[in-house]
């Protein structure tokens, strides 16, 4: 594994840089990464996304270099979907990830209007998801749902605030995760729970990332209203039991 993000195995970034969009976007890590490290000149606002989105056309060949098949979270320091990204690149990773079958490419955007209308072609191993961290954010649940992925998620992180009830018909996966850094932002396990509740309810796999914490992928147990903990680490169409 090249990564500690605890869902996936690999990362993939053909394209870095963004601009924050919503409140989920605060503290974004991959901007203050990209800001450490001077990879980023300006903070990640619309103003300064012309310099800040960058394409990286050698970077595209990387997933023909792993051996083994892998779960990989593609752009995990930009945006896919970010209207800057022009649709030839966006045409050119997916011809990628449509060639290599053996690897589950696992797209997380907070721009699903543009996921949605993307053509594809969505073979089975590309799974598409949106971020949903308070209730302004939940019209992407349904914008999603239009997708023509056949594996649809919602990373419900950095969660805010209760959600309330949730349609998650024609929804494959939940991750759920507090917000990391030093300006975290606390989150209840209650908020949490009830999305798991309504996970299985509806046949959804349930995955919990993270507490709320400085450190990320602490606190990777949720709490339950007794007091115990569990791990839930489901993925979809596998609905293994918590431990």
């Amino acid at each position: 594994m090249s990564t500690i993000i605890s869902w996936t195995q690999e990362t993939w970034n053909p394209v870095t840089g963004c601009s924050k969009v919503s409140e989920g976007c605060r503290f974004c890590y991959a901007e203050r990464l990209s800001l450490k490290f001077g990879w980023s000149k300006a903070p990640w606002t619309m103003p300064h996304a012309e310099a800040n989105i960058v394409l990286h056309p050698a970077r595209l060949k990387k997933p023909y270099t792993w051996k083994e098949p892998v779960k990989c979270f593609v752009n995990s320091m930009s945006d896919l979907f970010h209207p800057l990204v022009p649709d030839q690149f966006i045409e050119q990773v997916f011809q990628i990830m449509n060639d290599l079958p053996q690897h589950t490419f696992q797209i997380l955007t907070k721009r699903p209007e543009r996921a949605a209308t993307w053509p594809g072609p969505w073979s089975e191993n590309i799974w598409q998801g949106t971020s949903i961290e308070d209730r302004k954010s939940i019209h992407r649940l349904e914008t999603l749902k239009q997708c023509q992925a056949q594996t649809r998620f919602i990373s419900f992180e950095p969660l805010l605030e209760d959600l309330g009830v949730l349609d998650l018909s024609g929804i494959h996966w939940a991750i759920v995760g507090g917000e990391s850094g030093s300006h975290f932002r606390p989150m209840d396990h209650a908020w949490a729970r009830a999305i798991r509740d309504q996970c299985l309810d509806q046949g959804v796999a349930y995955f919990f990332k993270q507490s709320a914490a400085k450190i990320t992928e602490k606190g990777t147990l949720l709490e339950e209203v007794d007091g115990t903990h569990t791990c839930w680490q489901q993925y979809p169409h596998r609905l293994t039991s918590a431990t």
